[in-house]
């Protein structure tokens, strides 16, 4: 479990986090949804110190690692709570003179200190595991869309993370490319892996989130059970969300 305590970020006088607590179960998916604007990127972001929050602490409790933001973490601290995480971006950001294959063995062999061969044979069997097995050899211009984020989860993977790091990830691809990556995620689900993912995909969400996060100005507004959520909130914030966004 991971448990997220009192999460600020302010970019100067913009106060984007005011106070964010969450839970995260080992196993569980956590979607976090809102409206554009509203502190959730910037919150996931937080989670694995891409962005260092200005107070709140961040604990996992297996003992491996506590973070307190409001005492100035050291660099190692920030370094190991990133090593704990995969993010997979909302723009891919895979490096676009490497090949597939190149950009999953990079972190595993210069982060990780993996050998070469070790960190190729695992990478393999990652782009198998997302069905691009045959594309390992192609450079990130050579790949669709859809082809390019399924490597960039991929590579999440590759550094074997406690928790994977979902940015809204099919928020630029093309409608008929949005399902590939949304059922290698789904597959990733069944086996067990924890997710947070920022997402507008409401199906997604009722299909296999565990727990559901709705944040706006900075706030949790509301979150519970996908059930809870989406067929039983009273909530008036949540309702008109909901209803907007599956318009």
């Amino acid at each position: 479990m991971i448990q997220i305590t009192n999460i600020h970020k302010a970019f100067g006088s913009n106060q984007v986090l005011k106070g964010i607590d969450l839970t995260i179960h080992k196993g569980k998916v956590v979607v976090i949804l809102g409206p554009s604007g509203s502190g959730k990127t910037t919150f996931l972001r937080c989670i694995n110190a891409l962005e260092t929050p200005d107070q709140g602490i961040i604990a996992f409790d297996d003992g491996s690692l506590t973070v307190d933001f409001g005492a100035k973490p050291s660099k190692k601290s920030l370094l190991a709570l990133q090593r704990k995480s995969g993010m997979v971006f909302q723009s891919y950001n895979l490096f676009p003179h490497k090949t597939a294959i190149q950009n999953l063995t990079l972190g595993p062999t210069v982060v990780q200190g993996t050998s070469k061969a070790q960190a190729h044979t695992q990478a393999l069997a990652l782009l198998e595991k997302v069905g691009l097995s045959d594309k390992a050899d192609l450079y990130p211009f050579q790949l669709s869309g859809g082809q390019q984020q399924r490597v960039g989860i991929a590579r999440a993977l590759a550094i074997e993370p406690s928790l994977l790091l979902f940015d809204e990830p099919t928020s630029a691809l093309d409608p008929e490319l949005v399902q590939d990556v949304l059922e290698t995620m789904k597959q990733l689900a069944s086996e067990g892996w924890t997710m947070v993912v920022v997402t507008h995909e409401i199906k997604f969400a009722r299909d296999v989130a565990d727990h559901v996060v709705l944040i706006e100005d900075g706030y949790v507004v509301e979150e519970g059970s996908a059930e809870q959520m989406f067929e039983l909130s009273k909530h008036p914030r949540t309702q008109a969300f909901l209803q907007r966004i599956e318009q």
